[in-house]
């Protein structure tokens, strides 16, 4: 092992602060940025994923490192990367050379060959056919459904009343999910799949950390047999809602994302989803569309509460654009603070907090070069806090996201959908159903927080309150 010449962190913005001075560490014909120099598998684990949040991890590499990290789990070699440039190399410029890390993978046991999960030629099959159901025209024919529903949920409340936001916000979205995912009401069934679906998220920490998860899945270890249960149960609802779907509908396209999926082909292949793929892919449409965008509205309010003066900005929108009237797909274009409260929100508390990658081949970032299977995360809680691109980035200031604001900051200081050939198919529903929810509830109601509450996040799938978030409805 031998130490080179040090230098900076490649690709720093003019006008940043000064990267520190790396020292390049030159092992077994590779080259490895500094970073936390003992194999800290029990340390680590001890130290930062006790609490169940490994966003201390990152936060304390980040802090410490910089740019890029460095450190061994076991045999593994993990890089941390907080840099713009760097993660665009990995989403961007490497799509052949890497794939899911593990943990995201992992996650088959729930998703199994979804969207999310799914690798290679096969995701890009699916993709191709799941592509005409996330198109603009299509996802445009559900703004009505999205303010109906929002207007029945806020006059189901009242001035004075206090409530769990994060509760209504679930309620919400998954009023939304079941219409515009199976043209239903929440119906037992989906009342099931949520239910379901919750369980197996509180045992996420558990499945990801347990070596070997998919190899042991059927051992008598309680939170297996829990996790086993549910998912049969899940499986159960799911594909007797595909096969009810199919009685009632046949092949016809009757307006829902299913059975848009039920019918369509794959351009090039010709080839449709099988109920084992159209199993995997309406639980990653629902995790996605409903859990993703129900936490988003819920750190916005908490946002709005905190911050009055933007929160009198946002209703003086609404009011003047609205006039009144239930907002409408062509008023986006009108809502600009709104959607840039919306963006603002989820720089501070993005659903998709972290993500990984893992290398097949050796992969070259700046003056480093790292072997086959070396794991790189990257987070947008950290990233999307960093003052070189966020300025006070504790502060909440939906301006960051004015026009020339967003042209001024590299293309990965910001990313919560993720980004290159596996950005979120359903990033334009996840837009127009936050702003569309915000105005038409901000049209009635304000509203305020309850004091001393304890406010912190539990990052598992998504970003999720670790504890209620009470507020107050007022007129």
């Amino acid at each position: 092992m031998a130490a080179a010449n040090t230098s900076p962190s490649p690709g720093d913005q003019p006008g940043q602060q000064p990267a520190p001075q790396w020292t390049v560490i030159e092992r077994d014909g590779y080259r490895f940025p500094p970073g936390l120099s003992l194999n800290l598998l029990f340390y680590l684990r001890r130290r930062f994923f006790k609490p169940s949040n490994p966003i201390l991890l990152f936060e304390h590499l980040a802090g410490t490192y910089g740019r890029i990290a460095h450190y061994k789990l076991g045999w593994q070699h993990i890089v941390f990367l907080n840099h713009p440039d760097f993660i665009r190399e990995i989403l961007v410029n490497h799509p052949q050379e890497v794939i899911k890390e593990r943990t995201q993978r992992r996650m088959k046991i729930l998703l199994g060959e979804g969207l999310i999960t799914s690798e290679g030629d096969f995701h890009m099959r699916q993709r191709r056919i799941a592509a005409p159901a996330f198109h603009r025209q299509r996802i445009a024919a559900y703004a009505d459904v999205m303010t109906q529903r929002a207007a029945l949920r806020r006059a189901s409340w009242h001035a004075g009343q206090t409530m769990d936001i994060g509760a209504e916000m679930m309620q919400l979205a998954l009023e939304i999910v079941a219409r515009t995912l199976f043209n239903t009401e929440v119906t037992s069934d989906v009342l099931q799949i949520n239910h379901e679906v919750n369980v197996i998220m509180d045992l996420y920490n558990y499945l990801i950390s347990l070596p070997l998860a998919e190899a042991y899945l059927y051992a008598p270890l309680p939170g297996l047999t829990r996790f086993r249960r549910a998912r049969s149960r899940l499986n159960g609802v799911v594909h007797r809602i595909i096969a009810d779907h199919r009685a009632r509908v046949g092949a016809a396209d009757n307006g829902d994302l299913l059975s848009m999926l039920m019918a369509s082909r794959d351009e090039e292949g010709g080839g449709v989803m099988t109920d084992e793929q159209l199993r995997d892919e309406i639980i990653t449409i629902f995790l996605a569309g409903y859990e993703t965008v129900a936490n988003a509205l819920t750190w916005t309010w908490l946002l709005l509460a905190q911050n009055p003066e933007v929160a009198q900005r946002f209703h003086d929108e609404v009011a003047r654009v609205l006039n009144g009237r239930l907002p409408t797909l062509e008023d986006l274009p009108q809502l600009r603070y709104t959607e840039m409260v919306f963006a603002e929100s989820m720089r501070l508390y993005p659903p998709a907090w972290a993500m990984g990658r893992q290398s097949t081949a050796p992969v070259a970032l700046g003056p480093y070069r790292f072997p086959p299977r070396t794991y790189f995360f990257f987070s947008q809680y950290v990233t999307q806090r960093d003052p070189a691109y966020f300025p006070d980035p504790l502060r909440f200031d939906p301006e960051r996201f004015t026009p020339e604001a967003k042209a001024a900051r590299p293309r990965f200081a910001y990313f919560p959908f993720g980004g290159g050939a596996r950005q979120c198919i359903g990033e334009s529903f996840a837009w127009m159903e936050g702003v569309l929810i915000l105005a038409t509830i901000a049209q009635q109601w304000r509203l305020s927080l309850l004091p001393d509450q304890q406010i912190d996040v539990q990052p598992k799938i998504t970003l999720r309150p670790k504890y209620p978030i009470h507020m107050r409805v007022e007129g």
